[in-house]
């Protein structure tokens, strides 16, 4: 029987990384995949949205169950012409984001595009999966990435009817070989924060101009219930993302502060 559902795929690795060739072929186990992906590497662009320069578009692969176009704005941007272009009239029955070179667990889901791709696709009404390696290499293996998505994958498909909405799930899968994960793990995201370090250096003008570069600083190492613990011991980690960043303790803190 044919399967008719609708995959969109998408990342911040451009459609040209190894990763979202690894996406594409995992995604169309599932379904007929539609993907618009950045022509050029858009890591780190988080929610960012393209409002003062047009947006191009290119088709660079199709075939019975694949198509692929570039795109020439950010993730978001590619989660928004999905939707409110291509599928007005289309049900879509998963948003997967990635497969991302480089974990987005902890903090870095804030700046990810490969996750604020995936929280987009979710204010559709759509299960969204943001999927990524903890690996930036852009030779990496997605073998453990893939076999892992694919159970997620499966499993928020058959329960998607009783889940409620929005569903945004942000996966992480360890560098590790695939025989060597221990399993897949429910987490919280870890507390924590990146210090930067700003290397100033001079082009042959003069000018100053800097790389910025640092290392996270995990505020709770001993916790065993996060996404950082998880990938440290080998495990899949799991985390359900929501959008509302009210912070509902400084609330009852605040009140009678602020009158």
């Amino acid at each position: 029987m044919k399967n008719d559902k609708i995959i969109f795929l998408t990342n911040d690795d451009s459609y040209l990384s190894k990763g979202f060739r690894a996406a594409v072929n995992l995604a169309r186990e599932f379904g007929r995949v539609i993907a618009i992906a950045p022509d050029r590497v858009q890591s780190g662009m988080s929610q960012a949205i393209t409002i003062n320069t047009p947006l191009f578009l290119r088709q660079v692969e199709v075939s019975d169950d694949v198509e692929i176009y570039a795109f020439s704005g950010t993730p978001v941007d590619c989660a928004k012409i999905a939707f409110d272009h291509f599928f007005k009239d289309k049900r879509v029955d998963l948003v997967l984001s990635g497969i991302n070179h480089g974990s987005n667990a902890a903090v870095n889901v804030m700046y990810s595009g490969t996750m604020g791709a995936a929280i987009e696709g979710s204010f559709y009404g759509v299960p969204s999966i943001g999927l990524s390696l903890d690996d930036h290499d852009a030779d990496a293996d997605f073998e453990g990435a893939v076999k892992y998505g694919r159970e997620i994958i499966a499993s928020i498909m058959e329960a998607a009817d009783r889940l409620p909405r929005p569903l945004c799930l942000n996966v992480n899968v360890p560098r590790c070989g695939v025989e060597d994960i221990q399993g897949i793990r429910l987490a919280r995201q870890t507390r924590g924060f990146w210090r930067e370090d700003f290397y100033a250096r001079q082009d042959p003008h003069g000018r100053d101009y800097f790389w910025l570069t640092g290392a996270f600083q995990n505020a709770e190492p001993d916790a065993e219930d996060t996404d950082e613990w998880a990938l440290a011991h080998r495990y899949v980690s799991v985390v359900p993302v929501q959008v509302d960043m009210t912070d509902y303790r400084m609330l009852k803190s605040l009140d009678g502060v602020i009158k």
